[in-house]
């Protein structure tokens, strides 16, 4: 409807300036925004202010002149010049009615759009070390990544999403030494337990499987037990196998499915590291000095040159992040995307200079990167602490077997990224109106009663309906589908920013409204034409909660 009523305002000005009364204009951008006070229609432009100093006209009287000129539209109930020189633009009762019939038809493809233009775009989330089970940061990754995911394939963006596990390195090889400790039945107690060993029990049950000859089936490999305590290498295998696999199915319960992955290790392996190193060399953009090999980062905006290759000949973690983005480019993804935690903020310089390095005609701020603050989680007002080296932090998946995949992704994922988190255990288990995500759910459920209801009286009562006579005149109707008017421009802003929890914010302010219209007027009232109006507008709210749910990764219940 705000396009609707731009494009209106773009074709009067067109046609005052082709006919002289206004002058010739270089550029003319137009603004309709929702307005906040019905008083004030349901849409207000300020464009007569923003062209009265090009045209040498009194804003007021620019309004004046357009609105004298606007066709008539059946979408439009009238027009008014307010303040300064805002017009205000009162739809009519065929446009709200026009709006339920869309949403009814268009069902769960209601909101969404081609913005996107099938243009690939790869989005990275999680990426975890397969060192141990996802904590609760990862679950705020995985709920944020995913939601955009669904956000950008809503928006008409041919969305890939990709885990990028890092299977190599020290940490892995820290890993593969803690489960071998316990094989050899040392505990983190004794002297000879690794340097910066893993302590969790999971450690244990890693160890007793392989030592038990334990086959593991993951998604690209299957890998035996060699039961022996001295083969290092083989228990690394079975560790990183085992835990990829646990990581897989923590994230299948939690609603979140992804459509590739990428081994770290495949990049050592096919010598993807090694050439990019080389081509890095080959370009000046590095150096020897101490024995180590560095890339001169601060030709690309970093605070000092960094190490790519170690007195000892490995290589820095960044250094195989470049190489995967590369592959990344290779591939296609001129679009691209990383969800990470906040720690990584110091990676992305390096791995954007590192690309620049390479002179492929990168683009500097290829790949984007958003970045989510940390998760506190209390319970009974008192923090539950994440340590994930000793092993005492609170599990993605003890999380959601407590209060629900549902119920985790919505908080999670309800704040701004930048936000730091609380989440309160408490809140998120309760069944009242003060747990967003229930309160939502709820109005879903409440709707989905009522149309029961209607079928139990008369189970062909959607083919008798007069979906084209709206009776829809009070003000809290007409707040209700304000709001749904809204929800296609809420889906397009929040892909554009990248900002899912403002699909969130919008869910509990609509059934905030449905459950206040429901608990003051009654649906199913006896009056055919009122009755079928005000269960179409129930179906507009019902279908929007679903489809915003949706892209939340959380259940519209039919029952509560």
């Amino acid at each position: 409807m705000k396009e609707n009523v731009s494009c209106l305002i773009e074709k009067t000005i067109r046609n005052l300036v082709e006919s002289g009364r206004l002058p010739v204009l270089e550029k003319v951008e137009v603004v309709v925004e929702f307005t906040r006070d019905k008083k004030h229609g349901d849409l207000a432009s300020n464009i007569a202010l923003t062209l009265s100093k090009s045209c040498r006209m009194n804003p007021r009287d620019l309004a004046s002149l357009i609105l004298q000129n606007i066709p008539t539209t059946s979408f439009l109930d009238h027009c008014e010049v307010a303040g300064a020189g805002f017009i205000n633009f009162f739809l009519s009762k065929d446009a709200l009615s026009k709006l339920l019939l869309e949403i009814i038809d268009k069902k769960e493809r209601f909101g969404c759009n081609n913005e996107g233009k099938s243009v690939p775009i790869l989005i990275e989330f999680v990426s975890a070390n397969p060192t141990g089970p996802l904590h609760v940061g990862h679950g705020r990754g995985a709920a944020i990544g995913d939601s955009i995911c669904r956000l950008m394939r809503a928006n008409g963006w041919n969305v890939q999403s990709e885990f990028y596990y890092n299977d190599s390195g020290q940490q892995i090889r820290n890993l593969a030494l803690s489960v071998q400790a316990r094989c050899l039945g040392i505990d983190p107690q004794n002297p000879d337990w690794p340097d910066d060993g893993y302590c969790g029990e999971y450690i244990n049950e890693v160890a007793r499987a392989y030592l038990d000859g334990e086959t593991l089936e993951a998604k690209d490999k299957s890998v035996t037990g060699a039961k022996d305590p001295e083969l290092l290498d083989e228990i690394q295998e079975f560790a990183v196998t085992y835990l990829r696999r646990e990581q897989d199915r923590d994230l299948a319960n939690f609603n979140v499915n992804f459509d590739s992955f990428f081994l770290e290790s495949s990049l050592y392996s096919s010598g993807e590291v090694e050439r990019i190193v080389q081509e890095i060399i080959d370009s000046g953009y590095t150096y020897e000095k101490d024995g180590a090999l560095w890339l001169k980062t601060t030709q690309f905006g970093d605070d000092k040159d960094r190490v790519m290759r170690k007195q000892d000949g490995t290589f820095t973690y960044f250094v195989p992040d470049i190489a995967y983005h590369i592959n990344k480019w290779e591939r296609g993804f001129k679009n691209a995307l990383n969800e990470q935690g906040a720690d990584h903020h110091g990676t992305i310089t390096r791995v954007r200079a590192g690309l620049q390095a390479l002179k492929k005609n990168i683009p500097e701020k290829w790949p984007n990167y958003l970045l989510h603050q940390m998760v506190t989680v209390v319970r009974n007002g008192e923090e539950v602490k994440i340590s994930k080296r000793k092993g005492e932090y609170l599990t993605l998946s003890e999380l959601v077997n407590e209060v629900g995949s549902d119920a985790t992704r919505y908080f999670l994922v309800a704040r701004a990224p930048n936000s730091q988190l609380i989440f309160d255990i408490d809140l998120a288990i309760s069944a009242s109106n003060d747990n967003p995500v229930f309160y939502i759910q709820y109005a879903h459920a409440r709707i989905s009663s009522v149309l029961r209801k209607m079928t139990e009286l008369d189970s062909d009562w959607m083919k008798k309906m007069n979906l084209s006579n709206s009776k829809l005149i009070l003000e809290e109707e007409h707040l209700i589908m304000q709001h749904l008017m809204k929800f296609p421009e809420i889906i397009k802003q929040a892909a554009q920013q990248y900002e899912p929890h403002t699909i969130a914010n919008y869910l509990r302010e609509l059934a905030g409204e449905f459950h206040s219209y429901y608990n003051s007027y009654k649906v199913l009232v006896e009056d055919k034409e009122l009755r079928e109006s005000r269960i179409m507008l129930s179906m507009g709210v019902r279908q929007v909660i679903a489809n915003g749910l949706n892209i939340l990764g959380v259940s519209a219940p039919e029952e509560m």
